[in-house]
């Protein structure tokens, strides 16, 4: 047997390391895993690095952008099919690589196919390219592997990905129609403000009307905002978005902000709603697969946008390490909905938590899906009006001192 120094980061963010007698590298894996710990690194004893975790940092991946949940859940999909099919896991790989667009996505696939055919595991070659392939992903592939059912833990993953990918479109949709909206307002306003005001203002000034006090606001502000106060204005906008981002940058920040987001009216219940579907769906998919609890629960805090309910999924991990049904230790931080913790309290009484949280994942995102259908039907009749409210005003402005002309020509 040999031995493996590993090293991981608890959940209080320490950098932990042990060591682990194994056969081999996966044989290593499949003990962590059964522990419940997710390496950072894995050396062999003697120095041999067994299973880094990256590349490090690789400046073409600036150029060549991103990977989409789309895209994983594609390629995620055409394995599946193809392994299923009984075509070689190499041949697979290699016809995944002339098909990405992607350069990143190509070159991560060509380096797999390498390292495969050296006698590396599918899922630890991923775990090379942090870029390209999520620890969901990597563990659920790892997961397949070590029970002989790849294709199956690939299928599980692909429909994952798609409701994820599902569950995000909905929120930007509902998110998206009222910023567009309010920022195109805003645009007619400032535009109509600083460019058609000022044409009337020499008309005013040649009849000598008396103009009204609302007029006369709207004059003040059109020479305010074509006056050097709109370069500081601008400038106080954008070092206030910079001190913001920097802010929610730092763990204090990311916590007030995510906290106070889930007590927006209406968009607060919606990105709960989204953050339950997501933990159940995933937590049932990686049960499923048959990655320990720990493990998934690590996973799935790892996934969550919303740091608020990340640290409640973590405090609850620590909990159930020491014998806490998750039921009962997430029932305490009050993050998700009584219904769902009720269902998962069921799940865990009759031994059927998979399928359980499988239906409450269901249940949420139609619950979801009808919340953004019910906001948007309420929220268009609410910025039409806003529209005309901004536009109204200033045409206002522009010909209430008409009635003023009309009086003084009387």
């Amino acid at each position: 047997m040999t031995a493996f120094v590993v090293t991981y980061t608890t959940n209080s963010g320490r950098k932990r390391e042990l060591t682990i007698q194994a056969d081999s590298p996966s044989s290593a894996r499949r003990e962590l895993r059964r522990r419940g710990i997710l390496a950072n690194t894995m050396v062999r004893k003697e120095g041999v690095t067994a299973a880094p975790t990256n590349e490090g940092f690789d400046f073409r991946n600036l150029m060549e952008g991103g990977i989409t949940i789309r895209e994983k859940a594609l390629f995620a999909s055409k394995l599946s099919a193809l392994v299923d099919a009984g075509v070689p896991i190499l041949r697979s790989l290699d016809l995944m690589r002339t098909q990405q667009r992607s350069t990143l996505f190509r070159r991560a696939l060509t380096s797999m196919t390498r390292e495969v055919n050296q006698g590396e595991s599918l899922g630890n070659s991923m775990r090379r390219w942090p870029q390209v392939f999520d620890n969901l992903t990597i563990a659920l592939v790892e997961a397949g592997e070590a029970g002989g059912v790849l294709d199956e833990t690939l299928k599980r993953l692909a429909i994952l990905l798609e409701d994820n990918a599902k569950l995000q479109n909905q929120i930007k949709g509902a998110l998206g129609y009222p910023i567009t909206v309010l920022v195109i307002a805003i645009a007619v306003f400032l535009g109509m403000t600083i460019f058609l005001i000022p044409t009337f203002s020499g008309i005013f000034d040649q009849l000598g009307a008396k103009l009204p006090l609302f007029t006369q606001m709207m004059l003040d502000l059109s020479k305010l905002l074509r006056s050097s106060f709109s370069f500081f204005l601008v400038g106080g906008i954008g070092v206030g978005m910079f001190m913001f981002s920097r802010y929610y940058a730092t763990p204090t920040g990311r916590r007030s902000v995510d906290a106070l987001s889930l007590k927006i009216p209406l968009f607060g219940d919606l990105i709960q709603k989204t953050a339950t579907a997501q933990f159940c769906r995933t937590l049932s998919c990686l049960s499923k697969a048959g990655v320990p609890i720990l493990m998934s629960l690590e996973i799935v805090r790892d996934i969550t946008s919303n740091s608020t309910i990340g640290d409640a999924i973590s405090s609850s991990r620590n909990e159930v390490s020491e014998g806490v049904p998750l039921s009962t230790a997430l029932d305490v931080k009050k993050v998700f909905p009584d219904m769902a913790i009720s269902m998962m309290a069921i799940g865990e009484e009759t031994g059927e938590m998979d399928a359980m949280l499988s239906k409450v994942a269901d249940f949420y995102e139609d619950e979801v899906a009808a919340t953004v259908k019910a906001m948007t039907s309420m929220l268009e009749p609410v910025m039409i009006v806003l529209v005309g409210i901004i536009v109204g005003s200033v045409l206002l402005a522009m010909y209430l001192p008409m009635f003023s002309v009309f009086e003084h020509i009387r």
